[in-house]
């Protein structure tokens, strides 16, 4: 018999639609931070966003999506941008959310910046780990990707696997995010109470503005509109690859992703049992780490 991850994969996977985005004019609303502060440039292939003292600013894209592969290429803020946070995240709405999150955390100049990951599901986060990049974000842009399947989350930074989030709900009942749309959501916003070594270092207003790039984004995904996903479309262009609906990591894959954690991994809320004196979370035991 089918387990229930292989029965959603075949359900899921019977029928799709997808969507190819590339023209910021067309896939994302600005949502906070006016006057300039986010900017459309060279015919809706470029877009930036800005934090001053007085404000920051984000962007959400017009779809909802129900699964799918995500790429946006960004160039974070330059110099010192301790007290900084540029968001780069899926979420649902409500109180009982679903939320997979890159935030990047700022630094001081030559200092590297800390990328902070997160999985919220009905609701319950707290599962923060972070990661040192290999590379300096702030010179070139960088492909930064969630995989969003009915069998794993999984955080890419240049395709290469960082994080993985299985889904443990028909194994040990752990909610998996599966049934709520969520759109794509970027800010950078001022968080110096807590961002930048815990918030001892605080922002230096005379290097704002603050500006973080984004190019490229691609959604290869499930549409949800009006109640409805694409998913449940019985049209499927014969041209359309929909690999992503199954991908799992391969063995090279696994290598790349234990040698991020082994030499790049700052935080893991797994190995931290002083946080979790009665034990740690259930989906631990079956999202191993390095």
């Amino acid at each position: 018999m089918a387990s229930p991850s292989m029965l959603l994969v075949t359900l899921y996977a019977s029928s799709l639609m997808a969507t190819h985005a590339s023209n910021f004019y067309q896939d994302i609303e600005v949502t906070w931070g006016g006057d300039g502060r986010a900017k459309i440039l060279n015919n809706g292939e470029l877009l930036t966003l800005a934090l001053d003292k007085a404000s920051g600013s984000g962007f959400r894209s017009k779809n909802e999506y129900l699964l799918g592969k995500f790429d946006m290429q960004l160039k974070l803020v330059p110099g010192n941008s301790a007290g900084t946070v540029t968001a780069y995240y899926l979420s649902s709405q409500g109180p009982t959310h679903d939320e997979i999150d890159f935030e990047f955390l700022g630094n001081l100049s030559g200092e590297p910046y800390i990328v902070h990951t997160n999985v919220y599901t009905q609701g319950k986060g707290e599962r923060e780990q972070q990661f040192y990049l290999w590379f300096d974000p702030t010179k070139d842009f960088h492909t930064y990707s969630f995989l969003w399947n009915p069998l794993h989350v999984l955080f890419y930074v240049d395709d290469t696997p960082i994080r993985e989030f299985k889904n443990a709900e028909p194994s040990i009942r752990v909610p998996y995010p599966k049934n709520q749309p969520m759109r794509i959501y970027s800010s950078v916003w001022n968080a110096d109470d807590w961002a930048t070594r815990g918030g001892l270092i605080k922002t230096d207003w005379t290097q704002a503005p603050f500006t973080a790039s984004y190019r490229n984004f691609q959604a290869d995904a499930c549409v949800w509109s009006s109640g409805v996903s694409s998913c449940a479309s019985k049209q499927r262009p014969s041209s359309s690859n929909y690999t992503w609906m199954t991908l799992d990591l391969d063995s090279t894959g696994r290598q790349r992703l234990r040698w991020v954690q082994k030499n790049y991994m700052v935080y893991n809320y797994c190995s931290d049992v002083k946080r979790f004196p009665q034990g740690l979370p259930p989906e631990c035991s079956i999202n191993s780490t390095a």
